[in-house]
């Protein structure tokens, strides 16, 4: 999650327009669909792609065209189950890849650095993209996953046709970060400091169970999940590098933990931050407990291509699974712009 995102919305006043912004509402895009057998993630692939071993879910139809749904944290891939489900019955090719430490992606080497940094995690993906030989694909993200969309969007353009991103853009300025925030969003941010003391990588190494059904319920305060719903997750954070990854993840962001040389020339660009040139939809979800709704005006200008802004009602940070149908919404309404 994005706390340079909280503090533009926030304190710029920015969220005190959320609900100018265009709101989506339950629609009838799928209304006359029909399919022929359920949907589910029990049969995930693998694939090696650049220093690992991705596990995915593949739904829909191979001639389809190829959309690519990355999950955030503390989430895996269900948070896009019935999302992928609809736009597999609009034709679309839905992959759900399981990020590095998450389900069963395996780093392929045990001398490869467990690596959470932005641009690392971006590599994967198009490293995928490259052994499943998809060209260009229309990529979804939300947290984690929509700073990975936003970078892929950013720096390989070529790559991408159209994209959804929740909370907007999300690319982190290792610099910027370094700067305060008031003392509601650092109290926000909580996890942060903690995760960066000798005490926060032990505790959530031994209690992430807990630790991440808290963060669920709070920055999603409306989200009724049950507990079969969280433990499907959850057991896809009990991949051997989960910890590891999350940790350093957050680290990396405060300039605590170095990244890998190999990434500097993709940080540097990042760092600067590109303009996203293709056709985006971006959501915020009006009960998110991490960034407030906002109209997108915070980052209108990073986005030069044909860009709309909605504000989702009820739905809070884990957006796809709170609000499937228009999250699947929004990729066909950004697919459409792309025509």
């Amino acid at each position: 999650m994005n706390s340079r995102t909280f503090n533009r919305r926030h304190f710029l006043g920015l969220a005190a327009l959320a609900f100018a912004a265009t709101q989506i509402n339950p629609s009838k895009t799928f209304a006359n669909v029909r399919r022929s057998e359920p949907y589910n993630f029990e049969n995930i692939k693998q694939i090696e792609a650049g220093v690992l071993s991705i596990g995915y879910a593949e739904v829909g139809p191979a001639s389809g065209q190829p959309v690519i749904l990355l999950h955030g944290w503390p989430y895996d891939i269900h948070s896009y189950t019935e999302t992928a489900a609809l736009l597999a019955d609009a034709g679309y090719r839905v992959i759900v890849p399981h990020l590095r430490g998450h389900g069963s992606t395996r780093f392929l080497s045990d001398n490869t650095f467990r690596n959470g940094q932005q641009a690392a995690v971006a590599a994967d993906i198009i490293a995928l993209m490259d052994a499943l030989k998809i060209q260009k694909a229309v990529l979804g993200g939300f947290d984690w996953g929509a700073r990975t969309a936003n970078i892929i969007a950013a720096l390989w353009p070529g790559r991408v046709k159209a994209m959804v991103s929740v909370n907007g853009y999300l690319i982190n300025n290792l610099e910027r970060n370094q700067q305060p925030l008031a003392p509601a969003a650092e109290w926000g941010w909580w996890y942060q400091y903690y995760f960066a003391t000798d005490r926060g990588q032990k505790g959530y190494t031994a209690n992430w169970y807990e630790f991440n059904k808290l963060i669920w319920k709070n920055i999603s305060p409306k989200w009724a999940f049950d507990q079969a719903t969280y433990d499907r997750s959850a057991a896809s954070f009990k991949n051997p590098d989960y910890a590891a990854i999350v940790i350093h993840n957050y680290r990396w962001r405060l300039s605590l933990e170095p990244g890998e040389k190999q990434y500097d020339e993709i940080e540097s660009k990042l760092a600067a931050g590109p303009v996203i040139s293709v056709p985006t939809v971006t959501l915020d979800g009006d009960s998110d407990g991490v960034v407030p709704a906002g109209d997108g005006s915070a980052f209108a200008k990073k986005f030069s291509g044909r860009h709309v802004h909605h504000v989702v009602k009820g739905a809070g940070h884990n957006l796809p699974q709170e609000a499937p149908r228009a999250f699947a919404d929004a990729i066909i309404e950004a697919d459409g712009f792309a025509k």
